[in-house]
C-alpha cells in the first residue's frame, strides 16, 4: 500500500506555486521600480518647494524634513518673479520623472499600483499650480491652470477614461487645489508682515471664486469631500486678514 501511495501522482501541481512565486517576484520588481522613480520625484519636489518658500510660504509636502518646514523665507511681491526663476526648471525635472513613471506604470493596469504614486503626483500638481499662480511658466500672476494644462506641463494625459494608461486624475487635481488654498491662506498672512496689503485682497477674491467652484461639485470621493470642507475655513481666515486691514484703513473697507 505504501508503494501505491508513493507511486500516486501529486494531487497539487507544484507548477501552480512556481507560477504564483513568479507573479509575486514580478509584482515586487514593479513596485521597486516605481518606488525608485518616486524617491527621485520626491527629492526634486523638496527642491521646488524650497524655492517656492522664498515666495513667502511654508509648504508641507510628502516627507519634507521638519528643518525645511521650519524655515520661513519671505520675498516681497515685487521680487517674486526673480525668486521663481529656479522653480520652473525644477518642475521640468519633476515632469521628466513623471514621464518616466508613466512609462513604467502604463505597462500595468492603472488601478493596480496607482495608490503607490498618487500622493507624489498630487504634490507635483500642487507645485505646478502654485508656481503658475505666482506667475511662473509664462502665465500671468494669479492664474489657475486647468487639469489639461497641468497634464501638458507634466507631459502626461489627464483624466483618461477610454484606455488603461497612466494619467493624472480629477481627484489628484482637486486635492492639489485644496492644498493650494491652504498655502494661499498662509501667504495672505505672510504678505501682511511684508507690508504688502494688496495681495491678501487678490488672494481673497481668488479663493472665494475657487470655493464657489467646489460648491458646484457633487463629490463622491469621501476623502476628497472631507478635505474640501477645509476650504471654507481658509476662506474665513483670509477674510479676517482683509477685514483687519480694512479696519486699520490699510485697504478699502470691505464686509467680510
Amino acid at each position: 500500500m505504501a508503494a501505491a501511495e508513493n507511486a500516486a501522482p501529486e494531487m497539487v501541481d507544484p507548477a501552480i506555486f512556481e507560477q504564483l512565486q513568479a507573479n509575486i517576484d514580478e509584482d515586487a520588481h514593479v513596485r521597486e521600480e516605481l518606488r525608485n522613480i518616486l524617491q527621485k520625484l520626491e527629492r526634486q519636489g523638496v527642491w521646488s518647494f524650497h524655492v517656492l518658500q522664498h515666495a513667502s510660504i511654508n509648504i508641507s509636502a510628502g516627507r519634507i524634513s521638519q528643518s525645511l518646514l521650519a524655515r520661513a523665507h519671505s520675498t516681497p511681491a515685487a521680487d517674486v518673479e526673480a525668486a521663481l526663476s529656479p522653480a520652473w526648471p525644477s518642475i521640468v525635472e519633476q515632469a521628466n520623472s513623471i514621464k518616466e513613471l508613466a512609462v513604467v506604470a502604463s505597462k500595468q493596469s492603472y488601478y493596480r499600483y496607482n495608490g503607490i504614486w498618487s500622493r507624489d503626483v498630487t504634490n507635483t500638481i500642487m507645485a505646478v499650480v502654485f508656481c503658475v499662480w505666482l506667475g511662473g511658466g509664462g502665465k500671468p500672476q494669479g492664474s489657475l491652470p486647468t487639469i489639461e494644462e497641468v497634464g501638458s506641463t507634466l507631459g502626461v494625459p489627464a483624466n483618461v477614461k477610454d484606455r488603461d494608461t497612466f494619467h493624472i486624475t480629477t481627484e489628484e487635481y482637486l486635492h492639489a487645489l485644496i492644498s493650494l488654498v491652504e498655502e494661499l491662506a498662509r501667504l495672505a498672512v505672510n504678505s501682511v508682515t511684508l507690508g504688502d496689503f494688496q495681495r491678501p485682497l487678490q488672494i481673497s477674491k481668488f479663493v472665494k471664486d475657487l470655493h464657489a467652484g467646489f460648491q458646484i461639485l457633487n463629490l463622491k470621493n469621501d476623502s476628497l469631500r472631507r478635505k474640501s470642507d477645509s476650504i471654507k475655513y481658509n476662506v474665513k481666515k483670509i477674510e479676517e486678514v482683509v477685514y483687519d486691514l480694512s479696519l486699520r484703513n490699510l485697504v478699502p473697507r470691505t464686509t467680510p
